[in-house]
């Protein structure tokens, strides 16, 4: 039976914090929490179950979106209509990124922020991602564009931000000559 997700909202002192490193072997508990956001997030994006469950459409989730002090992000990527490839990381840091930046056209949403936020969000166009899958083995992950993007709001929710901190207030958004919009 599928139960979906509770998601903390940006108001809760939580959605603010620097997350603690997690320590291997991971628990029994974040072992069902990390398949429970998988499902929840596949769910969510299949409009038959999004409208059947009522969980809003989200490609990813860090845990202390679901009230968990910790350091993993879970992504759903749906790389082709109904298939998609799953990214669990424990521990993330990005350990390299290009000159270039980039922003979704439309702006950035979040699972959290239950309000629109306009405005353009500049992410680097590519990056280099390093952390540990769930049973403790080290990987590296190259992400481009909208890949890249997914995994910066992600890593920005372990350290207490949200998308809308990187938002210009003064001019909050680019034209195509400022800014390849993606």
């Amino acid at each position: 039976m599928f139960k979906p997700l509770k998601m903390v909202d940006e108001k809760q002192k939580i959605i603010r914090t620097t997350c603690k490193e997690v320590k291997f072997p991971l628990s029994k508990e974040y072992k069902d929490l990390i398949d429970r956001s998988i499902k929840h997030l596949t769910y969510s994006q299949i409009e038959e179950y999004a409208n059947k469950y009522d969980i809003r459409p989200g490609t990813a989730l860090a845990f202390p979106q679901i009230g968990i002090n910790a350091r993993i992000i879970i992504i759903v990527y749906e790389y082709e209509k109904g298939k998609f490839k799953n990214y669990v990381m424990v521990n993330p840091k990005i350990i390299s990124h290009s000159e270039e930046m980039v922003a979704l056209e439309e702006g950035e949403g979040c699972l959290s922020v239950n309000r629109d936020v306009e405005g353009h969000v500049p992410r680097y166009a590519r990056i280099t991602v390093t952390g540990y899958d769930e049973d403790g083995n080290k990987m590296t992950i190259r992400a481009r564009e909208y890949l890249a993007i997914i995994f910066q709001h992600e890593i920005d929710h372990l350290n207490g931000m949200l998308f809308y901190d990187h938002i210009n207030k003064k001019r909050p958004f680019y034209t195509e000559n400022e800014m390849r919009l993606i």
